[in-house]
C-alpha cells in the first residue's frame, strides 16, 4: 500500500519543478565554488597546497547546512502543495489506502528527494575537483559525510516541514518558518549544542559528529511520529 502510494506521488510531482530544485542545490554550490577556485585560483591553491582537496570540501561545507534548510523547507511545501493546490484531500483519503499511508509516502518521497540532491553533491565536488586538477586521491570519505551526515542531522526541520506543510494550506507560515531558520543559523552556532538548529554544522565541523547525526535522526523520527497522529485525526478540507 505504501509503494502504491509512494509511486502515485512520484507520479505527481513530474513537471513540479521539483526536480529541478534537486538538481539545482547541489550543482549550484559547487558551481559557486569552481567560479571561486577559478577567480582566485593562486590565492586559494596556494593556501590549500598541502591538503587541495580539503580546501576544496571544506568552502563547500560552510553554505551545506544553508542550503539544506531551504531544501527541506521548498521541497515539503512542494509535495505538500500539489494535494493543496488540486484541493484533492477528500478525494485522496476518501481511497482504500490508510492515512498513514498517505502520510508516510510524502515524508518517504521527501527523504528520497533530498537524499538523491545530498548524493549528487558529493559526486558534483568530485568532478570538480578532477576538473580543478587535484589528482586522483579522492577523498571519498569526506566526500559523503559532507554530503549526509548534515543531512541526517537535519531530520528534524524536515519532520517539522512537512508537519506545516501539509496541515496549513496556505503555505506562508512553513515557507517563512524555514527561510528564517536558514538565514539565522549560521549565527547560532556559537550557541548551545543542544539547539537542533546547529546539529547540521556541528555534525560537518565538530570532533565527534555522530551524536549529532543520532540525534537528528531519532528527533525527526520523533516529530515525524507526532505529526502522523496529528494528520491521522486532522479535518481536511
Amino acid at each position: 500500500m505504501l509503494l502504491r502510494s509512494l509511486h502515485a506521488d512520484f507520479l505527481k510531482i513530474h513537471r513540479k519543478g521539483i526536480w529541478f530544485l534537486i538538481f539545482l542545490a547541489p550543482i549550484g554550490l559547487v558551481t559557486m565554488q569552481g567560479l571561486n577556485f577559478g577567480l582566485r585560483s593562486d590565492y586559494l591553491f596556494n593556501r590549500y597546497k598541502d591538503n587541495l582537496w580539503g580546501g576544496l570540501i571544506y568552502n563547500i561545507e560552510l553554505f551545506v547546512p544553508m542550503a539544506l534548510f531551504l531544501g527541506c523547507t521548498l521541497i515539503s511545501s512542494l509535495v505538500a502543495n500539489v494535494e493543496h493546490q488540486m484541493s484533492s484531500w477528500k478525494q485522496l483519503l476518501a481511497l482504500p489506502i490508510s492515512r498513514s499511508a498517505v502520510f508516510l509516502s510524502k515524508f518517504t518521497l521527501c527523504v528520497l528527494l533530498l537524499t538523491a540532491s545530498c548524493l549528487l553533491l558529493p559526486l558534483c565536488t568530485a568532478g570538480l575537483g578532477f576538473i580543478l586538477g587535484f589528482g586522483p586521491a579522492l577523498p571519498v570519505q569526506e566526500l559523503l559525510s559532507m554530503g549526509f551526515y548534515p543531512y541526517l542531522a537535519a531530520w528534524p526541520l524536515l519532520a517539522l516541514q512537512l508537519w506545516l506543510s501539509l496541515t496549513l494550506r496556505n503555505q506562508a507560515l512553513p515557507v517563512s518558518t524555514g527561510v528564517a531558520a536558514a538565514i539565522i543559523s549560521p549565527f547560532t552556532v556559537d550557541l548551545s549544542a543542544w539547539l537542533p538548529l546547529n546539529w547540521p554544522t556541528l555534525a560537518l565541523g565538530g570532533d565527534n559528529p555522530l551524536p549529532f547525526i543520532i540525534g537528528g535522526t531519532v528527533l525527526g523520527l520523533f516529530i515525524m511520529l507526532i505529526s502522523l497522529l496529528h494528520f491521522n485525526r486532522k479535518d481536511v478540507d
